[in-house]
């Protein structure tokens, strides 16, 4: 008897060790994301969400601040458009403290971009005035 209730908390002991590396797992899949891996749907919802929270971030990044565009390495992949885009960026030369407000700078950036034609993470739409997201 004592046998088999040992045996029994081994096994339930191993079962939760798998399902508990299995969600691990599944979790590191969902956090290696990005946009553009999202359905329509799921990017709809997404931009819903931030608009309502007045989130203005893409994967933890703060879609504001002092930006650099390298060809490699990049934190964010944009695509520039005219129409429909994730998000408005106005570029300044200071202060870019409000969602879409970008500062171009060669050092010390805030996130790092990659322009893209294709599977961007975020469209961008460059604008003169209301940056930020609809």
């Amino acid at each position: 008897m004592k046998k088999s209730i040992a045996s029994l908390l081994t096994l339930f002991s191993f079962i939760l060790l798998v399902s508990a590396n299995a969600g691990a797992q599944e979790s590191a899949e969902m956090e290696n994301r990005t946009f553009a891996d999202l359905s329509d749907a799921q990017k709809t919802e997404a931009i819903s969400h931030m608009i309502s929270t007045g989130s203005c971030e893409w994967n933890g990044i703060n879609l504001f601040g002092k930006v650099e565009f390298v060809t490699s390495f990049a934190d964010i992949k944009i695509e520039f458009v005219t129409s429909f885009p994730d998000i408005r960026v106005k570029f300044v030369d200071s202060f870019a403290d409000d969602c879409g407000e970008w500062e171009e700078v060669t050092s010390f950036p805030d996130f790092k971009v990659e322009v893209v034609t294709s599977f961007p993470d975020l469209k961008v739409q460059k604008v003169d005035s209301f940056p930020g997201m609809d």
